[in-house]
């Protein structure tokens, strides 16, 4: 669990507890900003429950379209479930938000497929008891009654582990990410970090960090890094590393599957990312001062797709799909219309989310899809 360090009972929002700490170390580093932005108890963003995502939020997911993600995702959990022994029909949700994925999959399972209803236990990762209570109410509330368990991390995850399906839709991209910098006279990276003057929070260039210059992602071929412009930044994010390592470790047989935006290693480094991919919205506006309102703002940036799948392959799991969204979805339609003229009609009075969900203008080709499995 995170070290949140709240030094008294003075320290009642976000910018109160940001200025302790950064007058109490003289900087910190990017990552323990967003950490402490979206996650800290009572204060973070994702500590309020209007974060939930919508048209009144300030970011939009498949979910915000509609049923049918969830209804597609439930087609294609059952795919998988009918080539698993009846003893592996668990489905983990990380990240659950409000819970109207979990939702929207539970009850197309009970109105197509009683006969696995019963055999499947849902189970949703949520670190956050305020969270926790909210999504609590919204299965309350929709007359489900298949059971539903929590667990607030992998560590109180049962030992035998997940025999199923382990799934994340849009976690990824806001976890914690360290900023990094080209210097192209020394010839090396560095670290953003932040500070605190004048009342407001400022960037600042921390001490070298050898784990940091000597990290994986940022080895690039020379030819590159002799061209890359000086003051170029870019993102690492070892807390998606590291839990979708934790995710693999957990799966003992099944699917792990991420649906999320995000670019391969490579595409990191291109002309029109040189101030990187981390990006700050509010009421689905960007806004251009990443430091400015801490709490109030959604921070994300987009997941290295490379690292992550690189992470789960190292675990034993092997990679069975990785592309567009859009492809994905289109894949679970095609399956579920092949000589069945009732989901024709079905998805045909569903067109306008199907598009939204699929269309490259859309979300079909921001967001991707990547499928391990052991």
């Amino acid at each position: 669990m995170p070290k949140w360090g709240l030094s008294g009972p003075e320290m009642t929002n976000i910018r109160g507890i940001l200025m302790e700490e950064v007058a109490r170390r003289g900087a910190i580093s990017f990552a323990r900003f967003m950490e402490l932005a979206l996650y800290c108890p009572d204060f973070g963003y994702y500590e309020r429950i209007d974060t939930s995502p919508g048209q009144k939020g300030d970011y939009f997911t498949s979910v915000s379209a509609g049923s049918l993600f969830g209804q597609l995702l439930a087609s294609q959990f059952a795919g998988w479930f009918e080539a698993m022994p009846a003893n592996h029909r668990q489905i983990v949700e990380a990240g659950a938000h409000d819970a109207r994925l979990a939702t929207d999959i539970m009850q197309w399972f009970q109105a197509h497929r009683p006969d696995l209803t019963g055999s499947i236990a849902y189970t949703i990762m949520e670190p956050s008891a305020r969270r926790r209570q909210s999504q609590q109410k919204t299965l309350s509330d929709s007359g489900l009654t298949a059971p539903v368990q929590w667990f607030d991390s992998w560590n109180s995850l049962q030992p035998a582990g997940v025999r199923g399906v382990i799934f994340s839709n849009e976690l990824l991209d806001a976890m914690p990410v360290r900023r990094v910098g080209w210097d192209a006279k020394q010839r090396q990276w560095f670290e953003w970090g932040v500070t605190f003057h004048k009342d407001d929070f400022m960037w600042t260039r921390l001490p070298g960090d050898p784990a940091l210059i000597m990290d994986t992602r940022l080895t690039l071929p020379r030819e590159l890094l002799d061209v890359l412009p000086d003051g170029f930044t870019t993102e690492v994010c070892p807390a998606a590393v590291d839990w979708w390592r934790q995710a693999a470790r957990a799966l003992q047989a099944g699917k792990l599957v991420a649906f999320d935006y995000g670019l391969t290693g490579g595409e990191f480094f291109t002309p029109e990312r040189k101030d990187g991919t981390l990006r700050a919205y509010y009421d689905h506006h960007l806004t251009a001062d990443l430091l400015a309102r801490p709490g109030e703002l959604d921070l994300t940036a987009h997941v290295n797709f490379s690292a992550i799948q690189n992470a789960g392959e190292a675990e034993g799991l092997r990679t069975e799909e990785f592309g567009p969204q859009g492809r994905f979805l289109t894949g679970i339609v095609e399956r579920m219309c092949v000589g069945n003229p009732a989901f024709e009609s079905w998805i045909s009075t569903r067109s306008r989310q199907f598009q939204t969900l699929t269309h490259p203008e859309h979300l079909g080709r921001t967001f991707r899809a990547l499928i391990q499995g052991r």
